[in-house]
């Protein structure tokens, strides 16, 4: 049964236009007839309060390290995590795609043992997230957990610190070569994240 604030989130997403429905090419590369435009749900600075403010709520029940810093990954990220680094009263910054990676640029840094959270918008394997992870790691910052709107993994994302969403929700997703008859008789768009 969801939870109030499950209902508050969907709610907001479905209000704003940001939960659509037809034949989508996630950044995975999966399929699915659901897709999370959380661009949609950003343009409305009340409700991008909102979520921060809810997603703020849990990041301090699951009792993390402080962050020092929040980092997110381009493009997805960066408003949530920059209304999540404002509630803190921490530093932001991101990073961005170079060659298909992402990389640091524009002068951003971090100090060795600097703690470090990562926000992301919406996870469905968490390939970006794992990749902030691993720009932390090389720098020899500490990532103390994992913060996203929503989490369509259905479990499967997995990182070694902690993983907090304000919404999980597992719509079905499928390779190009395994598409369901209804699914694949939809053109297919890419409406990026």
């Amino acid at each position: 049964m969801p939870s109030s604030t499950d209902k508050e989130v969907l709610n907001i997403f479905e209000r704003t236009g940001a939960l659509l429905t037809g034949h989508f090419i996630l950044r995975s590369g999966l399929h699915s007839g659901h897709f999370f435009q959380c661009a949609k749900v950003c343009q409305y600075m009340p409700e991008v309060e909102r979520l921060g403010e809810m997603l703020v709520a849990r990041i301090r029940e699951a009792d993390l390290p402080a962050p020092q810093t929040v980092l997110a990954p381009a493009i997805g990220g960066l408003v949530i995590g920059q209304e999540v680094a404002r509630r803190l009263g921490v530093r932001f910054v991101f990073a961005e795609k170079e060659n298909d990676r992402l990389v640091m640029r524009r002068g951003f840094t971090f100090e060795p043992g600097e703690k470090v959270l990562v926000v992301e918008d919406v996870i469905t394997r968490g390939g970006r997230v794992q990749e902030c992870l691993d720009i932390l790691g090389k720098a020899e910052a500490v990532p103390v957990g994992v913060a996203v709107m929503v989490d369509r993994s259905q479990g499967k994302a997995r990182f070694a610190v902690p993983l907090i969403s304000l919404l999980e929700m597992s719509f079905p997703t499928y390779p190009a070569d395994q598409l369901p008859p209804e699914l694949a008789v939809i053109p297919a768009v890419k409406p990026g994240s």
